[in-house]
């Protein structure tokens, strides 16, 4: 049983390294089914999310190989259509991102609909939609997104809304297609960045001529590529969070500021004083903490994958907050337990922000609230909490660590799916952390 026990009231300090970006190795993995050559990718974070992907490319045909601790060999030289099973799908959403490369490469696929987090609906319809203009054909049997096409062709599309999956999708068909293609409205993330990276090394041709628009001249093929995926500004922003909400002061090796700015800004209004080196950040209250209010939105804006951590933060700053979820239209739950915990937060709904929801209006739920106000400044005390999915699971283990007395948390294996030895590491900085993850459910 995944269940463990953590002691509050532990400043945690010390040093830790950043691992490697899952939101950029999973699409990476994806990449190197558009070559025959081999792929090394460097720097890959050892999750579960990553093992499960890399049981999923092996069904497919690729050997996959660990080449020393953090650099995965592949080559698809022998790729094959095949149906993966469901039950892999569900475990990640990245495991959709293999479409794409598989329609360039065979010219058929037959992928599942995708799992992931339980943080409310989250339809591939922007990623199925993105594939027509292509000139793929497609059809849903109520279990497999079925897929041909002879030759991809190069097309323009808008994307409605930001997609940063969707982008990613689109890059993956155009960078083989037959002529131009441009992608408006396209996602700014520095993952997709690091993508156009590795295919462009690749020998793709693919340029930003605005921020949102995507140009990509098709290549006939690609080639091998030996590519060091970025550092997780994800993990990096949580373990910012936990430096200032446990009163520690943590550097983070690793973690680049020009990724962060969003976060970082919110963090010095807070009161918490951020230090930036060339190659990390140092994280450590400043002064008295006090409450500001968030919005989520798409880079370059303040992270959805923050949002959580930063309210356990807020809970301990003096005033009232407000954080605004606009990318997830269910993201807010884990705030029960935390109010178990001794923390004052409501959930409400306020006016729609000016730059709307980034979801589709069919997927809310009246029963859902988008933001929560938080009052604070409020002591938390230890609790029995269970973890509910990924990036929440980081959240009740930073308020376990801020808490006066022991909590026990189970479903620790839902941390293991993003964050690399995340106990091991929370220990070596001070965390009073006892049990651990069975094997099979680690990296």
């Amino acid at each position: 049983m995944d269940l463990i026990q953590v002691r509050g009231g532990v400043p945690l300090r010390g040093e830790v390294r950043i691992a490697g970006a899952k939101n950029a190795a999973l699409k990476m993995m994806a990449a190197a089914l558009l070559t025959k050559e081999e792929v090394l990718l460097s720097n890959v974070p050892r999750i579960s999310d990553v093992e499960v992907m890399t049981g999923l490319l092996r069904s497919l045909g690729v050997s996959v190989d660990w080449n020393g601790p953090h650099t995965l060999r592949l080559c698809a030289a022998n790729l094959r259509p095949v149906r993966f099973e469901i039950e892999v799908a569900e475990k990640i959403r990245a495991s959709f991102a293999v479409l794409a490369p598989l329609i360039a490469r065979c010219g058929e696929a037959s992928v599942p609909n995708p799992g992931g987090d339980r943080i409310g609906h989250r339809p591939v319809d922007r990623l199925v939609a993105g594939l027509v203009p292509f000139g793929v054909k497609l059809d849903y049997d109520g279990a497999y997104y079925n897929a041909t096409c002879e030759r991809l062709r190069g097309c323009e599309y808008t994307f409605s809304k930001n997609s940063h999956m969707g982008t990613e999708h689109q890059l993956l068909a155009a960078v083989t297609a037959e002529g131009r293609s441009v992608i408006n409205n396209a996602a700014q993330e520095p993952e997709v960045d690091d993508l156009i990276e590795m295919l462009n090394s690749m020998g793709g041709r693919i340029r930003r001529s605005a921020p949102r628009t995507i140009e990509v001249d098709g290549v006939i093929e690609l080639h091998g590529v030996h590519h060091t995926v970025m550092p997780d500004r994800i993990e990096a922003g949580t373990f910012a969070c936990i430096a200032a909400a446990t009163d520690g002061d943590i550097y983070l090796d690793g973690a680049r500021k020009s990724d962060m700015t969003a976060l970082l800004a919110k963090l010095a209004e807070v009161g918490v004083r951020v230090d930036s080196y060339s190659e990390g950040l140092r994280v450590r209250r400043g002064g008295p903490q006090v409450a500001v209010d968030v919005v989520t939105e798409a880079h370059p804006g303040f992270m959805t994958d923050w949002q959580a951590p930063f309210v356990v933060l807020l809970t301990q700053a003096r005033g009232e907050s407000l954080v605004h979820e606009t990318i997830f239209p269910n993201r807010l739950g884990y705030t029960s337990q935390l109010n178990e915990m001794g923390a004052d937060i409501e959930l409400v709904n306020p006016p729609v922000p000016a730059h709307g929801y980034n979801w589709n209006a069919r997927d809310d739920d009246p029963s859902y609230y988008h933001a929560a106000l938080i009052r604070g400044c409020t002591p938390l005390h230890a609790g029995n909490l269970e973890i509910p999915d990924l990036r929440a699971g980081a959240t009740l283990m930073i308020a376990a660590m801020c808490a006066d007395g022991t909590s026990r948390i189970s479903g620790v294996h839902w941390m293991e799916r993003g964050y690399e030895h995340f106990l091991d590491r929370l220990r070596t900085l001070g965390a009073a952390i006892t049990g651990a993850v069975p094997q099979e459910a680690s990296a």
